[in-house]
């Protein structure tokens, strides 16, 4: 009996937290960090203030899960629009970067807080972590086009670390809140056609 009513209470524990996190995320994809104080989230997640605070020591704690999950949830798109497309190198990483740039394009004001939005050094943490998790997708890639002899021989990760910072680089001016986001479609082509050169092949050929 005691053991049931520990599991109901995790259980109960863990769909609070769910809710507060949820709130939270929802409150930073319509305004940014800024509209996710910690009263708004509880309003949003109906819990007292106080149980936010159970739930999450800090603000920075709170929006540190926020980004993780936000963040997981991206890079676990990407690799599988990497992982399902067929083709050579050059064709897998057309697939995640086009998934990256559309999923971000969609959802402008959450993936501006994931990609570019300042943020306190907790958030900054995580933030360089998924960054290095985007740059191991891209070098696995690079690394199995060179060993297919599709691509030419180079520094895997130094060419992938230089591609995840082009990409971040080229999506803060459409994503950007001061910014009407420009032609979608053109945006993506720019991109991919630039990533597709630098690692060593040309993109294909497009008749109008």
């Amino acid at each position: 009996m005691a053991y049931r009513s520990t599991a109901r209470t995790e259980a109960r524990l863990a769909e609070t937290r769910r809710r507060i996190t949820a709130a939270a995320r929802e409150l930073i994809a319509e305004g940014g960090y800024l509209a996710a104080q910690v009263a708004p989230v509880a309003e949003r997640a109906s819990v007292a203030v106080g149980t936010v605070y159970r739930h999450f020591p800090s603000k920075s704690d709170l929006f540190a899960e926020v980004f993780r999950e936000a963040s997981q949830h991206e890079v676990d798109a990407m690799r599988a629009a990497v992982e399902t497309s067929s083709g050579s190198a050059a064709d897998r990483m057309t697939a995640g970067i086009d998934t990256f740039a559309r999923r971000a394009l969609r959802g402008r004001r959450l993936a501006w807080a994931l990609l570019a939005e300042p943020v306190d050094p907790a958030v900054e943490a995580e933030r360089l972590h998924f960054r290095h998790s985007y740059r191991d997708l891209m070098a696995a890639v690079i690394a199995e086009g060179i060993e297919a002899g599709e691509l030419p021989a180079q520094d895997v990760d130094a060419t992938a670390a230089a591609l995840i910072g082009a990409i971040g680089e080229a999506m803060v001016g459409p994503l950007s809140p001061t910014s009407n986001g420009g032609a979608p479609d053109d945006v993506i082509a720019s991109l991919i056609n630039f990533c597709i050169r630098a690692i060593g092949e040309e993109p294909a050929r497009v008749d109008a």
